[in-house]
């Protein structure tokens, strides 16, 4: 008779197997035939471009090459699926057009990125990052900065132990909410009071970066960009919103010394502490209103001591002067 350990392990060896899948491969093809384009490229059913395209493939957008001819390369495109993971459950972003359905065909070989180009992470970091500077201007070009989110998402995918890995997953993620923000700004229940009452925006690919690079500071920067969802909507003139917003940017600064957003988050924290020094006393609360006076002053004073050289510093202490001068932070400052 078979020992029970032995049994118990054979029957275990296929789940570990499979527990040991790279879990890198989202489009189920080799990963050495992966690549992802520069600029959008038309499709054709020959090696040919004397015909009408039968579709075209996006920036940043997934293609897998089989084989080359010349010029051209054959390849499976518009190959996009999501890596099924705890920290990232909802579809990539992007518009579902530009998805369609996979098709076979040929493309010009040019400008088409994979795992085993040289200087590939550096290559498509700069393509992504010129997209998103592009993306900031008054009049961006279309699609701009999704194209900039897919090709900062696929360094990570092709080159994980690059040096350049964990800032392009915080551009990616940060575009990501950035306009999902935007997006939800024009809902009338972003004027809601109360954050719960609003849609929260996703968080699962910053989160993701705080736990692969925990350290970072992209951590740290990833980690404030979260304080959005917890934020109310409006203040509607009450001292309940910046009594929990000061607090919240306090204990994210305490939390990331030094970081790269901590002097935002303190001089955060003293606005809100500034525009409360008025809420009080329209409520006749004297004291209350000159406990939010020294709360201002004490975090100006924070950031003049732990980060001189910040605009945040210098930006601190105009609210405090004005705080002590009597000049409103919240509401008409006119006598």
């Amino acid at each position: 008779m078979r020992p029970l350990p032995l049994i118990a392990a054979t029957l275990l060896l296929p789940t570990l197997l499979y527990a040991q899948k790279p879990r890198n491969n989202k489009s189920g093809y080799d990963n050495a035939a992966r690549a992802t384009l520069l600029h959008t490229a038309n499709v054709y059913a020959t090696a040919d471009s004397s015909a009408p395209p039968i579709t075209t493939v996006g920036v940043g957008h997934e293609v897998v090459v089989s084989a080359h001819n010349g010029d051209w390369v054959n390849v499976f495109a518009n190959t996009d699926t999501k890596d099924p993971t705890d920290e990232d459950t909802e579809p990539e972003f992007t518009d579902p057009a530009d998805n369609p359905d996979p098709s076979a065909g040929w493309i010009r070989d040019k400008g088409v990125v994979s795992p085993s180009t040289p200087n590939g992470d550096l290559i498509l970091f700069g393509a992504a990052a010129d997209l998103e500077a592009q993306a900031a201007q008054p009049h961006p070009p279309a699609d701009a900065a999704a194209a900039a989110h897919r090709l900062y998402q696929r360094v990570v995918d092709y080159f994980p132990n690059s040096p350049l890995a964990a800032e392009a997953l915080f551009r990616s993620a940060d575009i990501r909410w950035q306009l999902d923000k935007l997006d939800n700004s024009t809902l009338p229940s972003a004027h809601e009071m109360d954050a719960f009452l609003r849609p929260q925006l996703f968080e699962g690919q910053l989160k993701k970066v705080i736990k692969l690079y925990p350290d970072s500071p992209f951590a740290a920067r990833a980690a404030f960009d979260l304080l959005d969802n917890k934020l109310c909507g409006d203040w509607q003139g009450l001292p309940k919103c910046p009594e929990m917003e000061s607090g919240l940017y306090e204990k994210y600064a305490d939390r990331y010394p030094g970081g790269p957003k901590s002097a935002e988050a303190l001089y955060d924290a003293a606005y809100r502490q500034g525009a409360l020094v008025s809420m009080y006393l329209v409520d006749d609360d004297r004291k209350r209103s000159a406990d939010a006076a020294k709360n201002c002053q004490a975090i100006a004073d924070e950031l003049r001591k732990d980060y001189p050289q910040s605009d945040y510093t210098a930006r601190a202490q105009s609210i405090a002067y004005r705080v002590g001068q009597g000049i409103p932070i919240f509401g008409s400052d006119r006598d």
